[in-house]
C-alpha cells in the first residue's frame, strides 16, 4: 500500500534519513476483556491486539516477518499448515498503510517499508482458545433488609509476569447509599454514577491471589428482585 512517485519514495518515510546504528524494536501489547457471571462462568471473552514498532534504520529497508502456522485470519475456509484444533482465529485484522498487503496473502509475510519512529503495525482481535489470565470468586450476602455483604477473591493464573493497572469493577444496587471497603491490594471506590464499586490494582504479580472485602448500605430494600439482578462483574 501507499503513494509512490517515480523515485520509489513512500508518503510515510522521506528519504535520506541516517542513524549511527539500525535498531528495530517490537512490542506486542494486548488485552484480555472478560465478562463473568456472580457465580464464576465466563460469559464473554476477547483478546484486542497491538503490534508496535520503534524503528531507527537508515536509508529505505525493507522490513519482513512471518506470522506463526497456526494463526488462521477470519473467514480462511484453509486451516493454516499443521495447525491442527490449537489453530487461532484473528478476527479484525488490519495493518498500516506500510504494509504490502499482496505478499502477506500469498506467503503469510508481512513485508514493509516503516515510517521513522514508533507506529503501530498490525492490529487485531482474538474470542477464541483463550487462556484468561485471572480467576474470580465473589460471594454476595444480604444482611438484614438494607445491607449486603460483598467478598471478592481473584487470583492471577500466570506465573513469569506481573499484571498492571488491573480494574475490577463489581456492580452494587442502585439504591445504595454508603459501601465500606477493605482490601490488602489496591484501592476500592465506590462510584454512584455507574452503581460500581471499583477496585484498581497497580501491580498484580503471577500466582498471587488477593481479597476484597466490603458492606453495603442501602437507603430502601429493593423489592422488586428485578430492579437489582446482581448484574456480572467486569474486569480490564
Amino acid at each position: 500500500g501507499g503513494d509512490c512517485d517515480e523515485e520509489g519514495a513512500v508518503s510515510w518515510r522521506r528519504e535520506g534519513i541516517k542513524y549511527r546504528k539500525n535498531e528495530v524494536f517490537l512490542d506486542v501489547v494486548e488485552h484480555v476483556n472478560l465478562l463473568m457471571s456472580s457465580k464464576g462462568t465466563v460469559l464473554r471473552s476477547d483478546v484486542t491486539g497491538e503490534i508496535v514498532m520503534k524503528t531507527y534504520l537508515c536509508g529505505m529497508p525493507e522490513c519482513k516477518f512471518g506470522l506463526n502456522d497456526k494463526l488462521m485470519m477470519e473467514g480462511e475456509g484453509r486451516k493454516p499448515k499443521g495447525s491442527g484444533s490449537g489453530a487461532i482465529e484473528m478476527e479484525d485484522v488490519s495493518f498500516h498503510q506500510c504494509v504490502k498487503l499482496g505478499k502477506f496473502d500469498s506467503d503469510r509475510a508481512v513485508t514493509f517499508i516503516p515510517p521513522d519512529g514508533e507506529f503501530i503495525l498490525m492490529k487485531y482481535r482474538v474470542s477464541e482458545n483463550i487462556n484468561l489470565p485471572f480467576r474470580v470468586h465473589p460471594i454476595v450476602k444480604e444482611l438484614g433488609r438494607t445491607r449486603l455483604e460483598i467478598n471478592v477473591k481473584v487470583k492471577a493464573q500466570f506465573s513469569s509476569v506481573t499484571g498492571l493497572n488491573v480494574v475490577m469493577r463489581i456492580p452494587v444496587p442502585p439504591n445504595t447509599s454508603k459501601c465500606t471497603t477493605t482490601t490488602a491490594a489496591g484501592k476500592a471506590k465506590y462510584e454512584p454514577e455507574t452503581s460500581e464499586l471499583v477496585w484498581r490494582i497497580r501491580k498484580f504479580p503471577g500466582d498471587t491471589e488477593y481479597a476484597l472485602s466490603g458492606e453495603v448500605e442501602m437507603s430502601a430494600r429493593i423489592e422488586d428482585k428485578r430492579a437489582w439482578s446482581r448484574p456480572p462483574i467486569s474486569m480490564e
